[in-house]
């Protein structure tokens, strides 16, 4: 059977350049940074090296803006938890929105239990945040404002650089996650207004397990791991350097290849949604339909449930999602999809579709050869589809 995988939100395979970047630093060249003779110098230099190369593809000012983590999670945690001890002699009042990634709510969730308030923003219909309900938000006491970049689940692009520049105004430092959007959207730190911004290598074709928050000079979050001085103090540990050298290598070639990679996806995703909409009945597209990441396909489709569609569509060789990898196994729907005014039992129907480097137009015409027959097959089970058809609606 010929898999096809549609997942690429989740996660991305290696890139091979990738994988042959950091081959040498698992043998050759193993050396712990922090060691004074010459392997450990060799180490630094290369830790240094790829720093200063992530700085460069932000736009950062200077390479010592550049943190690594463990990925994105810990990048958002480091920047919200991190700032908000910081700042707590100055407020304890924090903007975020209703649809961020876990990540960045629980994060938030975790600093409300501990004397923190917190507002969480409402999106529209698309699920993007009006710049005007961020300011109207502010209070003398707001230290931090977190939106994301874009949303995972919907692809749904914020206009991060208004919120930024509102952010700016009223001198509050403002962090966005672009774990989705390194490597696929344009990221310069200066033109989003962003004081910090958080990577994971495994979105654009890196390794797991490793990622990178820009924190702008000046900014000094407090450390959420106790032990050494690794990261001028900011992230103690050893350095994860194969991971930190594959993190910059794929992050330069996903850059380099971003505008063609970018064309190539938005005609494929284009072509998925209009032939899921104009085959199936009863479907909506949950995000706004340009302003979208150039590989997200999210649709609900009524009376199924979206694991039902996702456990069909493994058994042809199709490997998609009901939403955030995340959540997956949740018996909760979308708290994306539910924020932006979407019933329950249409969230439980939801089908994310998210392609990437190696898809093909192939692949396309055949989810769209099997798709319309496992959702036909699965109404056919549905009670209230049955009812639905008999009214000729």
């Amino acid at each position: 059977m010929n898999k096809i995988y549609l997942d690429y939100a989740a996660t991305t395979p290696t890139a091979p350049e990738v994988v042959e970047a950091m081959r040498p630093y698992f043998f050759e060249q193993f050396g712990n940074p922090s060691s004074i003779y010459s392997t450990g110098r060799e180490a630094k230099a290369k830790l240094e090296e790829s720093r200063e190369k992530i700085a460069r593809l932000l736009g950062a000012k200077e390479a010592s803006e550049i943190v690594f983590t463990g990925g994105g999670s810990e990048a958002d945690n480091l920047a919200i938890k991190g700032m908000a001890w910081a700042r707590e002699k100055k407020g304890n009042h924090i903007i975020t929105s209703s649809i961020e990634h876990h990540a960045v709510l629980n994060a938030c969730k975790f600093l409300q239990d501990h004397g923190f308030e917190v507002t969480f923003l409402p999106v529209d219909k698309y699920g993007m945040v009006d710049p005007e309900e961020v300011r109207r938000a502010v209070r003398p006491q707001t230290i931090l404002i977190t939106i994301m970049h874009a949303n995972n689940e919907v692809g749904t692009i914020q206009p991060i650089g208004e919120i930024g520049k509102i952010a700016k105004e009223k001198e509050i430092p403002f962090h966005t996650d672009a774990v989705q959007t390194a490597g696929v959207l344009p990221i310069d730190v200066g033109e989003l207004n962003c004081d910090l911004l958080s990577i994971s290598a495994h979105k654009f074709y890196g390794p797991k397990g490793v990622g990178a928050l820009y924190v702008r000079k000046g900014l000094r979050p407090i450390s959420l791991i106790d032990g050494g001085q690794q990261e001028r103090n900011r992230r103690a540990g050893t350095e994860n350097l194969p991971g930190i050298v594959g993190l910059a290598t794929a992050l330069e070639l996903a850059q380099a290849e971003r505008e063609e990679k970018a064309a190539h996806l938005t005609k494929l995703r284009d072509k998925l949604i209009d032939g899921i909409l104009g085959a199936v009945p009863h479907v909506r597209l949950n995000g706004h339909r340009t302003e979208r990441l150039p590989g997200n396909v999210n649709v609900s489709v009524e009376y199924v449930e979206g694991e039902a569609m996702l456990l069909n569509l493994d058994l042809v060789g199709i490997a998609g999602s009901s939403g955030s990898a995340c959540t997956s196994g949740s018996l909760e729907p979308s708290h994306v999809l539910l924020a932006m005014g979407l019933a329950h039992e249409v969230a439980h129907g939801s089908l994310r579709l998210t392609l990437g480097r190696w898809t093909t137009e192939e692949d396309i015409d055949q989810v769209l050869a099997v798709l319309p027959g496992i959702i036909e097959k699965l109404r056919a089970m549905s009670p209230l589809y049955t009812t639905e058809c008999s009214c000729g609606k």
